[in-house]
């Protein structure tokens, strides 16, 4: 039988860019497990179709897979910030677009993971100014069509490649 394990303590760090927590558990059999968790509690993504049904896309450098990727708008959703100002926010800095959004599904990024990820759509995206990309961040804008962008989540060139079906189906775009 599954049962929830006992946290005994768990300490916080951060090896770089990302914080961990070293939670120390006693398993179900008496044994006990360390597992490093990582990531923010939230984040969100944001597909953004413009009128004309392209889709905005910031391409940008991700150290670990150690490419420059087209990925889909987004990041962390600050504490006390609602999901959808941090989706706005998101899209406004990296790409210069806003619009009308709603927020149409989440998942948890991983295993070992406490992120709760996000996934917001806005129709009619219109550029409304330049990015204003955060420190550390260098992103460039790119406008795909709505079947390159189904193509490039089949090919799995983005790191959010579950978002962006959840976002697309919910808007029945998958096509």
């Amino acid at each position: 039988m599954v049962t929830r394990w006992d946290l005994i303590d768990e300490r916080e760090g951060s090896a770089g860019f990302l914080m961990v927590v070293a939670r120390r558990y006693r398993l179900p059999d008496g044994t006990r497990g360390e597992w490093d968790i990582f990531g923010p509690d939230r984040s969100v993504a944001v597909v953004a179709i413009t009128p004309g049904g392209e889709v905005v896309l910031a391409r940008q450098y991700r150290p670990g897979p150690d490419r420059i990727l087209d990925e889909l708008p987004g990041g962390a959703v600050d504490p006390g910030e609602s999901v959808e100002a941090a989706a706005q926010r998101e899209l406004l800095e990296e790409t210069g677009y806003a619009g009308a959004l709603e927020v149409v599904g989440q998942t948890w990024l991983a295993g070992a993971a406490r992120t709760r990820r996000f996934v917001a759509i806005v129709r009619d995206a219109a550029r409304v100014g330049e990015p204003h990309n955060e420190a550390g961040e260098f992103c460039d804008v790119v406008l795909v069509s709505l079947a390159e962008f189904r193509d490039h989540l089949r090919a799995g060139q983005l790191t959010d490649v579950d978002l962006g079906y959840l976002a697309l189906d919910h808007a029945g775009l998958l096509g």
